[in-house]
Formats: C-alpha cells, sequence, structure tokens
C-alpha cells in the first residue's frame, strides 16, 4: 500500500480534478499521479532542451561531444551477432 499526504489545491483544481477522473473512468488521485508525472517529464525534457542548445553554442564542446559520439559509434560494429 502506498502512503499517502493531504494537499491544498485550489476549489477549481479540484473540480477539473473530478471531471477528468469521471471522463476517464479513473480515480482522482491516479489522474493526479499522472499529472505530476507528465509535469516531472515535461520539465526534465526541458532541461535537457536547454542543457543540449548550451552545448551546441560552445563550439569546443560541441566538437568534442561529436568526436565521442562518433567513438560509440564504432562500438555497433563490435562483430557480435544480434
Amino acid at each position: 500500500m502506498m502512503s499517502s499526504s493531504t494537499v491544498r489545491i485550489s476549489t477549481e483544481a479540484k473540480e477539473t480534478l473530478r471531471a477528468l477522473a469521471s471522463s476517464t473512468n479513473k480515480t482522482m488521485q491516479d489522474v493526479l499521479d499522472e499529472a505530476v508525472e507528465l509535469c516531472r517529464r515535461r520539465m526534465f525534457l526541458t532541461e535537457a532542451n536547454a542543457a543540449f542548445h548550451r552545448l551546441r553554442r560552445d563550439t569546443q564542446a560541441w566538437e568534442q561531444e561529436k568526436r565521442e559520439r562518433a567513438a560509440w559509434d564504432s562500438t555497433l560494429a563490435d562483430g557480435l551477432e544480434e
């Protein structure tokens, strides 16, 4: 059994949560858990994209990244059968 906590949300958010749960035939907790996970993933990808953008702007670091990728690409032809 998972532990739970009480979190305060606005009345509007609660009504939206209730409507989403009803329309998807899920519990409010399941809908909220999914929403939190989607938010976490979005934040992760936003941060990763920003870091990648910074890397590409640094020409030395970007060249090093490309060399490293090329080195890793050679591992694809390691002679092992699938």
